[in-house]
């Protein structure tokens, strides 16, 4: 998704060149994928001390992981946005985040570091959306919401204006989130109720 972004930030004319791509599993070492090399694993970014990085991967737990890993300055960590995405310009967006083909970010949201904003998701005015969180294609969350660090909501949640989301949070696909929910619980249905706890990050 960030190369499918980062190639249609190029054919709109944006300045963005691609070294490659880097990956532990050594069986997709010097092929190519969307057109970008395959250059070895992440111990080769030492080598690249001056590049601009993108840790895309979908699973919050492991994309924190690997940050924690890289241990590189934050301000290194670079932000892909597809041009068909729409973005209010009085939004505050952190560093290594992914943000996919048509979504939607409205006036004075605040969307932390390695946010994945996927296919299709609108986050209304004045939400904050905290690190480390994934909205999946086609999340809807209404007016003055907060999504806690770590947190993940599945395909086609909605989430009613005011609605807090704590901390390490799973949401179920197609839920509808009417009342708060607390940190680390797992939440699904219409309307979404908490049925489980989950294990930290």
């Amino acid at each position: 998704m960030v190369a499918d972004s980062i190639k249609a930030m190029q054919a709109e004319g944006q300045k963005v060149e691609v070294r490659g791509f880097l990956d532990d599993n050594d069986a997709k070492w010097n092929k190519k994928f969307l057109g970008f090399p395959v250059l070895g694993s992440a111990e080769k970014l030492k080598k690249f001390s001056d590049d601009l990085v993108v840790v895309a991967v979908g699973d919050n737990g492991i994309r924190k992981k690997i940050v924690n890993i890289l241990a590189i300055d934050y301000d290194r960590y670079f932000t892909a946005i597809h041009p068909s995405a729409v973005i209010s310009p009085s939004v505050h967006i952190g560093n290594g985040c992914m943000i996919c083909a048509k979504a939607v970010v409205n006036p004075e949201s605040h969307i932390g570091d390695h946010v994945i904003l996927n296919t299709g998701c609108t986050v209304d005015h004045h939400n904050r959306i905290g690190n480390f969180v994934h909205l999946a294609p086609g999340v809807h969350t209404g007016g003055d919401v907060g999504v806690g660090k770590d947190s993940f909501l599945g395909i086609g949640v909605s989430v009613l204006p005011g609605r807090k989301i704590g901390n390490n949070v799973m949401i179920g696909a197609g839920s509808v989130v009417t009342c708060n929910v607390d940190d680390s619980m797992v939440a699904c249905g219409v309307p979404a109720k908490a049925i489980k706890r989950r294990g930290g990050l």
